[in-house]
């Protein structure tokens, strides 16, 4: 008990360090990859991301999607790759390899759809080597670049003001 809380404060720590370092570099180049991070929990539809990916003009191949659950048993089967509270070791450490091939992949853009406060999913965020941020508006406003404020069943608002923005942002191939 007293552990997991030490662990706890120990991540929490690293998290504010890795935010308080970020650097934040847009530029126009065009989007050849895209990762999205969700919470199972709040969202189990990975047909929206696929669509949202043809809709920008990304090759399905460039698309690497993750999901998050708190239950460890849960049939993870259809998504990418799964991730839980176990993947994750003190100060941040990651204990899967599959997830920290993730994090290394420098995504140009990288989607946080979630709005959890949980502390693995800001991690996953903040960790991540993506050259562009999006996300549903948190609490930590230095989690993202762009934040996007929806709820997290409007979907199609969040689809279509990514597609403006990102277009606005000249990060669309044509």
């Amino acid at each position: 008990m007293f552990l997991r809380a030490f662990k706890e404060n120990s991540n929490k720590k690293y998290l504010n360090k890795l935010l308080s370092n970020r650097y934040v570099n847009v530029d126009d180049s065009k989007i050849e990859s895209l990762g999205i991070i969700f919470n199972l929990g709040e969202n189990e539809d990975f047909g929206l991301f696929k669509n949202l990916a043809s809709k920008i003009n990304l090759h399905p191949n460039n698309l690497k999607v993750i999901g998050f659950s708190k239950d460890k048993k849960a049939n993870l089967n259809t998504w990418d790759l799964c991730f839980n509270p176990d993947d994750f070791g003190w100060k941040g450490d990651i204990k899967n390899v599959e997830l920290q091939t993730f994090l290394d992949k420098k995504f140009d853009v990288l989607i946080s759809y979630y709005l959890a406060e949980d502390l693995e999913l800001k991690l996953m965020t903040a960790k991540s080597k993506a050259q562009f941020k999006v996300g549903i508006f948190q609490n930590d406003l230095r989690l993202n670049d762009l934040i996007i404020s929806t709820n997290l069943n409007e979907f199609d608002v969040f689809e279509n003001e990514v597609f403006k923005y990102l277009t606005i942002l000249n990060k669309i191939k044509k």
